[in-house]
């Protein structure tokens, strides 16, 4: 039976629309609202900033709280919504057109000082909620301030230019020429890199690193959580993190469509409360699957975040062993200086592990590892998966090991990750590669679908005088039960059926 008394919130609906710019559904905003202290709801001096305005969500549900807040001391609603509109809530919009709609969120009319503006206090169309085209700085081929590419981004007044206004000074605090007490929202992920396959230059730490410079009370955002490893253009900006204990709050979502429906966020989403004055451990949360699990400790207690609390024990006990991580005999990318795009010639004395074939190359092709060539090698494809974006839990983290026999070499297609004089010791590294175990502790460092050398430093070296099963390695390690079924219920078995696991691994021709 329908239910004709429905009324759904407008920015709810948004919010499940897919966009590079993510929506924020309003059940989330109130969360990380809940993260700030009650008091700030009855403080009419306090003053708040979305520097990212898309829907304008943020400054509205801010508003509703401040409008209960407030009741004691400003009695009249009408004033009390003019002192809030005018005096306590400002924007920075991305574009005119979510500049239009989030005034229209806020204020209930597209102009602040229109006929039904829920304010009377703004003589001007735009009250707090600012938008003006913003030009990007160019240096050799880049803007100074957000890194975009001048070959994409260099527009004619009738298209955005997506220089947005927040991070394209180095003056911030003179936008609106004062102190916030919060500054919080969802800004703006990525750009468009130019580069091969579309590829994306990150943006969000810039807003990020850009407002804790403007030293607010308080701070929170929600950010893609690839941030937690780092990688292109974030290496810098997490161990900034990491090392930051004025972060006090951090919940992430591995799923992004767990909060964000529709929206497919390789990596998973997170928010964060960053609190001027306080001084400690973080408390983080982690929710998957409905579950939240929470716990206070340090970020910066391994190179990389962490993302699972059950998984930091068991790390801890794999250190404690003090192997050598296998990253250190993991290839870089290329280890025969051959790219993707690289083909069998259909001769030579060496064969070669190609995307999605194998065949014959000359030796003089290869110019990097040729002491590998006659070596038995353990490959692994550089790309599989999603980085933790499908809700399919658990998964396989990597594709099945190719044992290669010499004489071999590979295209980038792949990585070594051993390299042996036997066939016996590659066929047990293969084993151990295949063991849930090893694949839970590459999950914990890989969060996109490249599986580089820097995944396998929570990896241990062990000695391959054996043929490790997960059992052996249990005890090994001495895993309790929880933490055995915590990985089982991260990891799945590695099937055997090499089509269903490979990934898209090579065949023969």
């Amino acid at each position: 039976m329908t239910n004709t008394n429905y009324n759904p919130d407008v920015l709810t609906c948004i919010a499940n629309l897919s966009s590079d710019e993510v929506f924020t559904p309003p059940q989330l905003v109130n969360r990380m609202l809940d993260l700030l202290p009650t008091e700030l709801w009855s403080d009419k001096k306090a003053t708040f900033l979305d520097p990212g305005c898309k829907s304008g969500v943020f400054l509205r549900e801010i508003a509703k709280r401040l409008d209960k807040g407030l009741e004691t001391q400003i009695r009249d609603r009408q004033k009390r919504l003019n002192h809030i509109f005018k005096h306590q809530l400002y924007g920075l919009a991305m574009t005119e057109l979510t500049s239009l709609l989030s005034r229209r969120s806020l204020y209930c009319s597209k102009t602040a000082n229109g006929k039904y503006s829920v304010c009377e206090a703004f003589d001007n169309p735009d009250g707090n909620i600012h938008f003006g085209r913003v030009e990007h700085t160019w240096k050799n081929g880049r803007c100074v301030h957000c890194g975009a590419n001048k070959e994409n981004y260099e527009r004619s007044g009738d298209l955005e230019s997506h220089a947005y206004d927040f991070i394209h000074t180095n003056k911030p605090e003179e936008l609106f020429n004062m102190k916030f007490d919060v500054i919080i929202g969802n800004p703006p992920y990525q750009l468009s890199d130019g580069g091969f396959g579309e590829s994306a230059r990150p943006i969000y730490q810039l807003f990020v690193e850009q407002a804790k410079k403007m030293n607010p009370r308080y701070l929170s955002m929600i950010i893609p959580a690839r941030w937690f490893a780092g990688g292109k253009g974030l290496d810098d900006f997490r161990d900034s993190m990491l090392r930051d204990d004025r972060i006090s709050h951090l919940t992430d979502y591995p799923v992004a469509s767990d909060v964000f429906p529709g929206v497919r966020v390789i990596g998973g989403i997170c928010y964060f409360l960053w609190s001027r004055d306080y001084r400690g451990p973080c408390e983080v949360s982690t929710s998957l699957n409905e579950i939240e699990d929470t716990m206070t400790r340090p970020l910066n207690e391994f190179e990389i975040f962490i993302r699972f609390n059950k998984a930091v024990p068991i790390v801890k006990k794999v250190l404690r062993k003090k192997y050598t991580p296998l990253s250190d005999q993991v290839s870089s990318r290329k280890p025969f200086g051959l790219s993707t795009t690289a083909r069998p010639s259909g001769q030579g004395g060496v064969r070669l592990y190609a995307t999605k074939t194998v065949g014959q190359v000359e030796r003089s092709k290869i110019s990097l590892g040729v002491e590998m060539i006659s070596k038995w090698k353990v490959l692994l494809s550089k790309g599989y998966g999603e980085g933790g974006e499908s809700r399919e839990y658990p998964r396989m983290i990597i594709g099945k090991p190719i044992v290669a026999p010499p004489p071999s070499a590979c295209t980038e297609t792949y990585i070594v990750v051993g390299c042996y004089d036997d066939r016996e010791t590659a066929e047990r590294l293969a084993s151990y590669i295949k063991t849930r175990f090893f694949r839970f502790l590459v999950g914990l460092k890989k969060n996109t679908q490249d599986t580089t050398k820097s995944r396998f430093s929570f990896v241990p070296t062990i000695p391959l005088d054996r043929e490790w099963t997960d059992t052996m390695l249990y005890k090994h390690f001495a895993l309790t039960k929880a933490e055995i079924a915590f990985i089982e219920s991260m990891v799945r078995p590695m099937a055997e059926n090499r089509d269903e696991e490979s990934g898209g691994e090579a065949s023969d021709e």
